[in-house]
């Protein structure tokens, strides 16, 4: 029954993530029966709880690459974007950022999901400066530019800290920040003048 059990948790955990209603599909279950089903084996460490419906098997967990972690991010807190150092060194334009540490920004509300050893942290943004992201792979994550005008516009409201001097400035087009930062206040724009001198 386990080694049946295991073979259906395999096909379910060839994406990086699947929900109750997929283990409710997959094995013929009631959603009820299938909580169940998810809560025990999540307690005999098969199954890692993401978060409520949510999961992934404990093998694929091991295996996850940078990608799937960044897909995870993204549906964990709905609408979000990787960004903040975290983008920037998925961009090579830092090299500072920690590992198994997922920065994402959204507009519901400020947030940190410890899965495991990996956190997942959501910084809540205001909507007019939720833009700037763009979808590759599957993934919603902010140009390299908007992802250090997000660190910048944060940081200059003493709501984010980084390291500047970690960051390869070259790497950015000062032409799209420039054209970006128009709509920020003030206190941004001076932020990223002292920063990269632009």
């Amino acid at each position: 029954m386990l080694s049946n059990n295991i073979e259906k948790l395999q096909e379910l955990s060839r994406n990086a993530y699947f929900t109750l209603d997929d283990v409710a599909q997959n094995f013929g279950l009631q959603p009820g029966s299938a909580r169940v089903f998810c809560s025990r084996y999540d307690k005999k460490g098969l199954l890692v709880r993401l978060k409520n419906n949510l999961y992934t098997t404990a093998w694929r967990w091991e295996n996850l690459t940078r990608n799937d972690f960044f897909i995870i991010a993204n549906i964990l807190q709905v609408p979000s974007y990787i960004s903040l150092m975290t983008a920037l060194a998925h961009y090579d334009v830092t090299t500072q950022a920690q590992q198994d540490y997922q920065e994402s920004i959204c507009h519901k509300r400020t947030i940190v999901y410890n899965v495991r050893q990996a956190v997942f942290s959501y910084v809540k943004i205001q909507r007019p400066y939720y833009n700037g992201f763009v979808k590759t792979d599957g993934i919603f994550i902010a140009t390299k530019e908007k992802a250090f005008l997000d660190a910048a516009y944060l940081y200059s409201f003493g709501k984010y800290r980084f390291d500047a001097d970690s960051l390869d400035f070259k790497k950015l087009d000062f032409n799209k920040l420039k054209s970006m930062l128009k709509n920020y206040p003030q206190k941004t724009k001076d932020t990223v003048k002292r920063l990269c001198g632009i």
